[in-house]
């Protein structure tokens, strides 16, 4: 699983990274994590605000830092989370 954290490093930015890499290893998942912090390539992926979390090159989640076990639920589910209410953003990222 490849996942990206999308954001300039400001602390919210950091605070993904950090919930992210707690919920990756309470599932104990083989996953990479890369934060990306080059605005071109943030915008490549249609974010318009950060942080973001991508898995496996999706949106999954966009402008809001969510608690370890969201994260973690959102790696459970996949790609698949039609019906499920998403990230509960409400941005359509999901």
């Amino acid at each position: 699983m490849e996942i990206k954290i999308l954001g300039s490093g400001c602390a919210k930015c950091n605070q993904l990274e950090k919930v992210a890499r707690e919920a990756v290893v309470s599932l104990g998942i083989d996953a990479t994590i890369e934060h990306v912090d080059d605005f071109a390539q943030i915008a490549s992926y249609g974010v318009m605000t950060t942080p973001a979390l991508v898995v496996d090159g999706e949106v999954r989640l966009a402008g809001r830092v969510p608690s370890a076990a969201d994260v973690a639920r959102l790696l459970e589910s996949g790609a698949d989370t039609a019906g499920s209410g998403g990230c509960g953003c409400g941005g359509g990222c999901c």
